[in-house]
Order: C-alpha cells, then structure tokens, then sequence
C-alpha cells in the first residue's frame, strides 16, 4: 500500500467516526424525546480500488410491526376514553340509585308525597308538597334528556374539530413526503423528517387508525383500517358539516345531522365496518349516531310510562278521554306517534301547579274539577299511588320485558346506565393496560444510553487507531524528504 492511499484510508476512518460520534451524541440527547427513532451509522468499504471507508447513509431503527401494536392501542384506547365518558356522564345524569337526586329517589319521594297527602288530603301544604315532587320527578327526566341532547351536540362539533385536524395532519405528512424525497435525493440526512412525519401520523393515527404503506423515495401512504386511501401521493380531503344544536329527532338518514364524505364521497361512520372505524373520530360517530339515540330510547321509555299511567281516564273521571293527565308532553296529551324526545318535554300539568297559575286542590278533587269538592276525599290520591305501583307493559322493551311498576321502571334505567358504565370502564382499563404494554416494548427497542456510551468508546478507539496512522504517514514523509 502507499503511502498516498495509506492516507486516504486513515482520512476516511477520521470521517466515518466523527460522523458515528455525531450519530451517537444525537441519540444520548434524544434519549427522551417523544417519537425519536434511533438512528445508526451506515459504513461500507470503498473496495480495493478505493481503500477505506465511506459513509452510506445514517439508518432510523424502527420496528413497523412494534409501531403499528403500540399505534392501534393508542387509538383504542382514544376510542374506549370517549366512549367510557360519555357513559359515565349518562350514569351521572340519571343518577345513583342512593342519591337523592336520582330519578329512583325522585319517584320515591313522589310518591311518599302522594301517601302523605292522602293521608291529610284537606292540607293544602301536603298537596302542594305533592305537587312539588312530581314537578321534581319530571325535571329529574327532562334534565337528564338535556344532558344528553348537549353531550349529542358536543360529539357533533368534535367530529368537526377532528375533521379539520386531519385534513391539516394530512395535507402536513403530504408536505413532509415530497421534502423527505428532495432530502435524499440531494444526498442529505432525511431521519429528523422522518421523525416529524411519525409523530404526524401518530396524531392521525389516534383520531383515524392508518395502515403506513412504504413508496419509493421515501414517501409513504396512508390508508384507514377500513380501506379509505388517506393519503396516497395526494392528500385526501374530509368533509363534515357541523350542527349548532342537535335535537333528539335529527339524524343522519333524515338529513338534518351530516354524515362524513371524503374526496367529495360518502362514507360510513360506524364502528364496526365503517371507512373510520376505531379511534376518536369513530368513537364521537358512534355517540352521537347510536349511542345518544339509544339512551334517548331508554329516557323515552321512562318518561312514556310515567305520563301514561296517568293519562287513562279511567283513573280521573273530570278528564276527558284523550286529555293530558298529571304528567304531559310539554302541556298535551302524549301521541305515541311523538315519543322521540318526550323525556325532553315531560313537564307537570298546568291545572295543578300553583307555580303556573294552577291549583294543588285538583290533585285531589280532579284534574278537571270545577270545584274543590270535599276536603276530606282521598279517593283519587290513593290512585294516583295506585297507578304508581301497577304493573304495566312498556311501550319500548328497552328496559326490560314483562309488566313492572313505575319503581321497576326507574330501577330499570338506573342499572340499564351503571351496566353500560362498568362495561365501558372495563373496555377503558384494558385498552390502557394494553397500551402500556406495548408502549414499553417500543421503548425496550429505543435508545439505550448504555450501549450508546459502550459504542461511543469504540469509535474513540477507532478515531485514535486511524491518527495514529495519519501521525505515522506523516512521521514516514519527514523522513523521505531528509534523505
């Protein structure tokens, strides 16, 4: 060898260890730093022509089938969060059955209210206390269905809030391909792109979960798990129109709540064979669409019931057939044709409220009456705690099948609620517990500091071994030109 190629090898192993020293002093002060990759030096030898080494390229270590694990128990547990929320926000509405706000207690006081008053029925402040506790039980209802009809409403302006951050996520990652290929193609170190565009479709991942297809130059393309081409070349553009308010009657499918279209083409929305199925964006889908309308149902079918056991005529005889009873919608009789949303509406009539002009006496004398009649009757208080504990057929077998009492009814909601919430609690611990786990597994294959100092040792080594040559070249040129 000469003396001339004998310091060009030298230069190249000074060269290919400053940039493996540069590599290594990236990965120790990126060590904790969120969706950095580690990244490892690739040397070749230049061959026998060319002796020494040359640098090809610096290398990302990421493992695509650790990533996509740790990437899909991220957006299942995004979509099990929401869906956990949303219930333990129902089962609150509702309430607990040991709280005295409770639907349950609210039936249970109103009709404690009614024993009283039958009790005393001459006493204008136990009627009115009766009064009181039916218009309790009614805003217990209709309270709980405002609580859902806003958390509709907030799933609704989420969906849009998502839809515009992943057209932007997208259009980014977009972006980041044709510059990642321009930074190759010059010869220039892509990872910090790289890295940027992971921690893209990371965000992305967690509202839509992607497949990540490799291109050539670099670039990749993204496709949802049930089949929509998200990105490909091209971006694809989401489209949702967002609702100021819902109400319990809109939908989809009559056209007064938006659905999604992506490239200007409907797609479907639910969660299990949807174009966006899992994640966040999914999950508000599925609350607003199926979700909310069926514990609409459920609060429906309470409040039904509740109206019609005192609609029948048959239970006060100063009311016409068909004529609203103790409990209306929204002032009317209830029409069966109407029942979407009359959880909403439930409201105390008029005729016996004193809070609206009505007088508590009727609750005792007749809805109708004309007259207080006899102060001493109690005839009908005792019914209307009959019509209370007689077993009815529900109009919606949603909360059970069978006859059941209005204690039934309310029991019935309460644990229909608490069972969907520990349900979804359970959904949530394990889609967490999951995540943690692969989490973990992904750190295990990211920098370790240790084996990072152990190589940084050996390039010193190499660093010093290739001056040395260097310092010895130059040692044999002082002696030629002596001579």
């Amino acid at each position: 060898m000469s003396i001339t190629s004998t310091f060009n090898t030298a230069l190249s192993g000074l060269s290919a260890a400053r940039r493996s020293a540069l590599t290594i002093s990236d990965n120790l002060a990126n060590a904790l730093t969120p969706g950095y990759a580690r990244r490892t030096t690739e040397l070749v030898s230049q061959g026998d022509l060319f002796p020494g080494v040359r640098v090809a390229g610096v290398v990302r270590n990421v493992d695509p089938a650790v990533v996509s694990s740790r990437r899909g128990a991220e957006a299942e547990l995004g979509g099990a969060t929401a869906q956990a929320q949303f219930f333990d926000r129902m089962a609150t509405l509702v309430g607990d059955p040991t709280s005295a706000t409770s639907i349950g207690s609210r039936l249970a006081a109103f009709d404690g209210a009614l024993i009283e008053a039958a009790s005393l029925p001459h006493s204008p402040q136990r009627l009115d206390q009766a009064v009181a506790q039916a218009h309790d039980l009614a805003s217990s209802l209709s309270d709980a269905a405002e609580g859902l009809r806003n958390m509709r409403t907030q799933a609704d302006q989420s969906i849009a809030t998502q839809v515009d951050k992943l057209n932007t996520a997208l259009a980014e990652v977009q972006k980041l391909n044709v510059r990642i290929t321009a930074a190759q193609s010059g010869g220039n170190d892509a990872a910090a792109l790289m890295d940027q565009r992971d921690m893209l479709i990371d965000n992305i991942n967690v509202m839509v979960p992607v497949k990540v297809v490799a291109r050539d130059f670099g670039q990749v393309a993204l496709y949802s798990d049930g089949g929509a081409i998200l990105l490909d070349g091209q971006a694809a553009e989401l489209k949702f129109t967002a609702t100021r308010d819902t109400m319990p009657h809109m939908s989809v499918d009559n056209g007064l709540l938006s659905g999604l279209e992506i490239n200007e083409r409907p797609v479907r929305t639910d969660n299990l064979r949807g174009a966006i199925r899992g994640g966040t964006l999914a999950a508000q889908f599925e609350i607003r669409d199926e979700l909310a309308v069926s514990a609409q149902d459920a609060l429906d079918a309470a409040a039904r019931d509740l109206v019609e056991r005192f609609q029948d005529a048959a239970l006060d005889s100063t009311v016409s057939v068909g004529a609203a009873g103790l409990f209306t919608d929204d002032g009317a009789a209830f029409d069966p044709a109407n029942e979407v949303g009359i959880s909403n509406r439930i409201s105390v009539n008029a005729a016996v409220d004193p809070t609206q002009g009505g007088e508590s006496w009727r609750l005792r004398a007749g809805l109708g009456a004309s007259d207080p009649g006899d102060p001493g009757e109690a005839r009908l208080l005792q019914a209307f705690g009959a019509a209370l504990d007689a077993p009815r057929l529900m109009g919606s077998m949603l909360l059970g099948p069978g006859s059941m009492s209005a204690d039934a009814v309310a029991n019935s909601l309460l644990s229909h609620f608490a069972s969907l919430d520990g349900r979804a609690e359970q959904s949530l611990g394990y889609a967490s517990v999951l995540l943690t786990e692969t989490q973990r597994i992904e750190q295990e294959q990211g920098v370790d500091t240790d084996a990072e100092l152990q190589n940084l040792m050996l390039v010193e080594k190499a660093y010093a071994a290739n001056a040395r040559m260097l310092q010895t070249v130059d040692e044999l040129m002082e002696t030629l030109l002596r001579l």
